[in-house]
């Protein structure tokens, strides 16, 4: 890819992450359209710092004429030429101009989104106030020193005074800007995390994912992402963005004073600018690579010791320390690894910086000695240029003095777009298998016309996600209310492979599937799920904890037989580390109590009983039965042969059997 390509490519994945908080992708908004608000927006900025500027200098001379003397010295002056010459009929039709454009938008600038323009809008009024009063700061700079030169003290106490004057409006104004500045980015973070939230969990994506497979590095780490990455997206966009516009002001108001000075000297800055900021720019490509692999393998290191934090108790029964110690000192070796040859280009690209930055102060004098000695200048004009240049050459020269910034910016932009737009792919797969599957099932014809809310397995094959192996070939059955089915067959044929199948985990390679609505079904694994929460939310989840009173959340305790949990913890909004405390067979019959009291007219149920004796399972399936739930089971004891009409036999290699659960004896394969 060439670089210019791959600088477009960027653009539009900055695009895409950005522009949608200001101006929604949706509605067909187009990238030149925002760009034209933003334009507008610096348009409208600065006709109204105009009329603010008039405004003041109005006021000011009626009202305190002493102050617009003493602290506003050829002020007035200046704004009234502005007005009478073309300038000012010029910034009041671009000011117009602005409103129009925000006018004409302004139906696509619904759902809040006002707010982050008139923020937007507020910081570029305080960075071009800012300019106002450094433009202002630098003649002070030049009559101070020329002044000094001419032992004028009376003079020099006066220009001081103007001076502190300067620093005291610009104090607060520096204040506010420092706070709105990363304000509006976490206004933006939140809309962001939130958006990405979402969708993250939408359709399951956050499944299809499986962030903790190493060997998919597509998408890796999405926690990360959708938190740092996110956090760090939003406060430099707007950081670069804000110092972007104050860059150009900033060149735009100095270049002025500095090509007043002398236009050679304008030149040679421009000259230097350019050359030195191809050089940087063309050394610090590998910069972007190296960043995006530094963040991966942070991200990697971090999860790993995650891993060991999450599984501690399982570590300390195998006594796994030695070799848990070895995989993180293998993550963090790449992590070492790759950030020594970070800091290597860095310094390298410090040493270009900093020379290019030491000789710069060198050229004005060179510069501006000659006339000065030639009596063309004064003295206080070496003061003023240094000024101006330095400030030209600072807006001029943003991408040398960010250039490790922006590489690391450009290596978030990459993966914060890159996982966002994998979500929406796989979002909308499955939202469009989803579509397929219900015109199905309302086309299929007798069977599931006749029993629309029934598991219906049509000609069907399994293979997982990722791999080629067929686990089973052309399956049709049927599960309808009250119905119960075991899956039975060799460890690793695909039983549980099935269960996601039913559940819609995984899509059926080929044939059709159709399932209960939304919650009629529900799945219990082997290991239950348990939620960061209290008591009471374990037991409702995912209703609400409203949806139930605590007499029924202690009664269907006393039912999975764990009474002695209510009286361990009366109180059923504490909250502990449920996983740890409970042993996986209180998990496995609270995952039943949750069961009971979201009542699904279908269950899956993946070995949920394994860790549980005999006659405990026993008891879980009555109720069960009692209820008249239809349940799908996957089990290797024989006495779960009694709570189940039909049974269904895997080999692995794809073949299957359908018998009566009353006839079947395990043990006997065909």
């Amino acid at each position: 890819m060439t670089p210019f390509k791959a600088f477009r490519d960027q653009l539009g994945k900055l695009q895409r992450l950005a522009q949608p908080y200001f101006l929604p992708l949706d509605n067909g908004a187009s990238s030149g359209q925002f760009l034209l608000l933003v334009v507008a927006l610096i348009a409208v900025v600065v006709g109204f710092t105009l009329l603010l500027l008039t405004a003041v200098m109005a006021a000011s001379g009626a009202w305190i004429p002493e102050l617009q003397a003493r602290f506003l010295p050829g002020l007035p002056q200046q704004v009234a030429s502005i007005w009478a010459g073309p300038y000012g009929k010029v910034v009041m039709v671009l000011f117009g101009a602005g409103l129009l454009c925000f006018g004409a938008a302004r139906a696509k600038l619904r759902q809040g989104r006002w707010l982050p323009w008139l923020l937007l809008g507020v910081i570029t009024l305080l960075i071009l106030v800012i300019n106002g009063i450094n433009v202002g700061i630098s003649f002070v700079a030049r009559n101070i020193e020329n002044a000094l030169v001419a032992y004028k003290a009376e003079e020099f106490w006066k220009i001081v005074a103007i001076y502190a004057f300067c620093l005291m409006l610009a104090l607060p104004i520096r204040a506010l800007q420092s706070y709105l500045i990363p304000k509006l980015g976490l206004m933006w973070r939140e809309w962001l995390s939130e958006r990405m939230l979402g969708r993250y969990l939408t359709n399951r994506a956050y499944y299809v994912l499986n962030p903790n497979d190493e060997s998919v590095e597509e998408i890796d780490n999405p926690d990360q992402r959708i938190s740092q990455d996110a956090a760090s997206f939003t406060a430099t966009s707007l950081s670069v963005t804000v110092e972007i516009i104050s860059a150009l002001l900033t060149f735009f108001s100095f270049i002025i004073v500095l090509w007043s000075i002398n236009d050679t000297l304008a030149l040679w800055l421009l000259a230097y600018s350019v050359g030195g900021t191809a050089l940087i720019v063309f050394a610090s490509r590998k910069l972007v690579n190296l960043n995006y692999q530094q963040l991966k393998l942070e991200a990697d290191f971090r999860y790993g010791l995650v891993h060991i934090r999450d599984n501690a108790e399982s570590i300390a029964f195998y006594r796994g320390e030695q070799q848990e110690q070895k995989e993180g000192s293998r993550r963090l070796g790449g992590v070492i690894q790759n950030y020594n040859k970070l800091i290597i280009w860095e310094a390298l690209i410090s040493v270009i910086q900093r020379s290019y930055d030491y000789f710069s102060r060198f050229l004005p004098w060179l510069v501006i000695a000659p006339i000065y000695f030639a009596k063309q200048v004064d003295f206080g004009v070496f003061g003023q240029a240094s000024i101006a240049f330095s400030q030209v050459l600072f807006s001029v020269s943003y991408i040398v003095n960010n250039i490790d910034r922006l590489a690391a910016f450009s290596a978030s932009i990459s993966r914060l777009e890159g996982f966002q737009g994998k979500v929406e792919s796989i979002s909308g797969e499955i939202a469009a298998q989803s579509a397929a599957d219900q015109d199905w099932a309302t086309s299929a014809g007798e069977s599931a016309a006749e029993s629309p809310d029934s598991i219906l397995v049509s000609h069907v094959d399994l293979v997982p996600p990722r791999s080629s192996r067929l686990l089973v070939h052309d399956l049709s059955l049927q599960v309808g209310p009250g119905q119960r089915l075991l899956v039975v067959g060799p460890s690793g044929c695909g039983k549980t492979s099935f269960l996601r199948l039913v559940s819609g985990l995984w899509p059926a390679a080929a044939g059709r599937v159709h399932r209960p609505p939304v919650g009629e079904l529900m799945f219990i694994p082997q290991k239950p799920y348990m939620l960061l929460g209290s008591l009471r939310e374990q037991l409702c989840y995912p209703q609400s904890t409203e949806r139930f009173s605590d007499g029924q959340l202690r009664h269907v305790l006393e039912e999975v037989r764990l009474p002695d949990l209510v009286h361990r913890y009366p109180d059923l909004d504490i909250k502990q580390d449920w996983p740890r405390l409970l042993s996986l067979g209180e998990q496995q019959r609270l995952a039943f109590a949750r069961l009971l009291l979201n009542s699904p007219r279908f269950v899956v149920l993946d070995e949920a009983t394994s860790a549980l004796d005999v006659n405990t399972e026993k008891r879980l399936y009555e109720l069960l039965v009692q209820r008249e739930m239809a349940f799908v089971s996957v089990g290797h004891r024989p006495t779960l042969k009694e709570y189940h009409d039909t049974v269904l036999e895997l080999d692995g290699s794809g073949a299957w059997r359908l018998l009566p659960a009353a006839s079947y004896i395990f043990g006997q394969q065909a």
